[in-house]
């Protein structure tokens, strides 16, 4: 069975929305603009293009990332890797044919057919509502979370609202930053 891993920049207030300058939200871009850039707080994103062997993201990060991350040198790696995207609604002629392999996934039964599958890791980069889905499933078996010191307030959340049973985690690895940042890596107790 592949891991399927939630990688997610996150404020303290456990905010996603808008962290790298998305538009239409008022704290648009909260990760770089508020916060002092220290590389050594980032390296667990250099690490996951490594480690992963196909990205899973919902329909609105897939249209988001789409036109930029193919032609951007930070994220080479994800260029050749496998893309899955979980949508009902996107068609065949709305991806890019610049970015490799993607598939479309119609349903979170899809999800877990692909996660008992041959391979490695599944990385999943934004996607808000699709995080939600795919936790209340019991479908996410780790987390690696860059905790931003900010209360955003408003915006949407890692995790929804969903009247559930307690879902224990275990603390891998955490490290905190002169900046304030704190990488929090979780392995999901199943």
């Amino acid at each position: 069975m592949r891991t399927l891993i939630s990688s997610a920049f996150i404020s303290l207030d456990g905010v996603v929305e808008g962290p790298g300058g998305e538009p239409g939200y008022r704290n648009s871009g909260w990760t770089f603009k508020d916060v002092d850039f220290l590389p050594e707080a980032f390296e667990i994103k250099g690490r996951e293009q490594k480690e992963a062997s196909a990205i899973l993201m919902g329909r609105t990060s897939y249209e988001a990332f789409s036109p930029v991350w193919p032609d951007m040198e930070d994220f080479v790696d994800y260029k050749v890797m496998p893309k899955y995207v979980v949508s009902t609604t996107l068609a065949e002629v709305d991806l890019v044919s610049n970015w490799g392999e993607t598939t479309i996934l119609r349903s979170l039964d899809e999800v877990a057919a692909l996660k008992e599958t041959e391979g490695g890791p599944i990385i999943v980069h934004g996607s808000a509502s699709l995080n939600q889905a795919l936790s209340d499933a019991g479908l996410i078996d780790r987390y690696h979370l860059v905790v931003f010191p900010l209360l955003l307030g408003a915006g949407k959340r890692l995790f929804s609202a969903t009247d559930k049973n307690t879902q224990k985690l275990k603390l891998v690895e955490h490290e905190a930053y002169a900046n304030g940042l704190q990488k929090n890596v979780f392995d999901v107790i199943h």
